[in-house]
């Protein structure tokens, strides 16, 4: 096996790392299930944890299944993802301010 391919296969997860994050994505939208059909808590506080749940999920699912992180050899894949990332956040968050405010400027 070349060192090329050994390299490559390295950066991909391994089984044990892709069941870690299976299991961490099942808790975690099993929680979140678990608070809206029990009732256990108040409407305001399970729509916290939801969105609490669903960023940490979104960072489970980077780490284990995108292989995201800091390291020297991936640093500039999650670099360009963040970017990616803020320019689609830019770009549909100041789509809707637009709508918005030229829909405020024309009701009145």
């Amino acid at each position: 096996m070349s060192q090329a391919h050994q390299a490559q296969a390295a950066s991909h997860g391994s089984v044990k790392s892709y069941l870690a994050g299976f299991v961490l994505s099942v808790i975690l939208t099993a929680i979140p299930f678990w608070m809206v059909m029990s009732g256990a808590l108040p409407r305001a506080d399970a729509a916290i944890g939801i969105v609490v749940f669903a960023i940490v999920q979104i960072l489970v699912h980077l780490k284990f299944f995108l292989h995201l992180d800091f390291t020297k050899e991936g640093r500039i894949n999650t670099l360009s993802f963040i970017f990616t990332a803020l320019i689609i956040v830019m770009l549909v968050g100041l789509s809707i301010w637009i709508i918005s405010s030229a829909d405020a400027l024309m009701m009145r």
